[in-house]
């Protein structure tokens, strides 16, 4: 469909970020030092955005774009807390735009979210600087010492940032057809071969099923990564510790209750790095 829509100019753009999180939907990220949209679905063409450039790299045009989806803006949302929502439930209200509205709301009430709609329209903080989308290219090096702390160390395997599952942007474009391993926090420490094994070639997130607070968004971020991002395989590694096994639960629970299905592998690792079972779970 023909609809207004934002456009970045990549000549202006000078990388500054400010647009970022004056973008109530999550329509916005920073990716190699430019600010780029995401998805057509999640930009609503209201261009909250386009006063926050400092260089007048954002404007507003008409084009053949897919239609905006507030039912899927509001998984972005939700997975992203409270003071998120809120600034979103104000934007749509402010902009006169009612159908969105009453549809963000009927998500939170099928969600049991009570959330209320504030008449002042909140101060919006900037982003965290450690929670900004980075994306990395993985050197194959040909020497690797477990002894040295420079150049010459094992390297890392790591191609992306953030990597805690709270921070992790299900929306970010390198998550599109990519294998996805989610591990408990404590995995990487105890295994030692963690990053060749395990992470080469595969984007992450991390979490702990015991410790961690608000659980359910993890939820929605795992489906999100199944049924938005596109994501390919997921790979499961708990630690032998009963309650790790919780991590294994959310994906589970995410597969089942997601439309797209994607192969699931599950690793259990000991406390000594040995992996103890091993088994496909989706």
């Amino acid at each position: 469909m023909k609809r207004k829509i934002i456009h970045i100019d990549d000549t202006l753009c000078n990388g500054c970020g400010q647009c970022i999180p004056n973008c109530p939907e999550g329509a916005l990220q920073m990716i190699d030092g430019k600010a780029r949209l995401i998805s057509d679905l999640f930009c609503d063409g209201l261009g909250a955005c386009i006063g926050e450039c400092p260089v007048g790299a954002i404007t507003i045009e008409e084009r053949e774009a897919q239609s905006y989806d507030e039912r899927r803006v509001m998984a972005n949302v939700i997975a992203q807390g409270e003071g998120v929502i809120r600034a979103h439930l104000i934007h749509l209200k402010e902009h006169g735009e009612e159908e969105y509205l009453r549809q963000a709301l009927a998500v939170l009430e099928e969600r049991g979210m009570d959330v209320e709609l504030p008449e002042a329209e909140p101060e919006v903080q900037a982003g965290c600087p450690g929670a900004q989308v980075r994306e990395f290219h993985v050197e194959s090096a040909s020497a690797e010492s477990a002894e040295s702390y420079g150049p010459e160390a094992a390297p890392s395997r790591l191609s992306q940032w953030p990597v805690q599952l709270h921070l992790v942007p299900p929306s970010a474009p390198y998550f599109k057809d990519a294998d996805v391993l989610l591990a408990a926090d404590c995995v990487a420490y105890a295994h030692g071969d963690f990053h060749r094994q395990f992470l080469q070639g595969r984007r992450l997130a991390i979490a702990c099923p015991k410790l961690d607070s608000n659980q359910d968004i993890y939820l929605d971020k795992l489906k999100a990564l199944i049924d938005f991002a596109g994501i390919r395989s997921l790979t499961v590694l708990t630690m032998e510790v009963p309650c790790c096994r919780g991590l294994l639960q959310l994906a589970r629970r995410a597969a089942a209750e997601s439309e797209v299905k994607i192969p699931i592998q599950w690793l259990e690792i000991g406390v000594r790095g040995d992996v103890l079972q091993e088994e496909a779970v989706g």
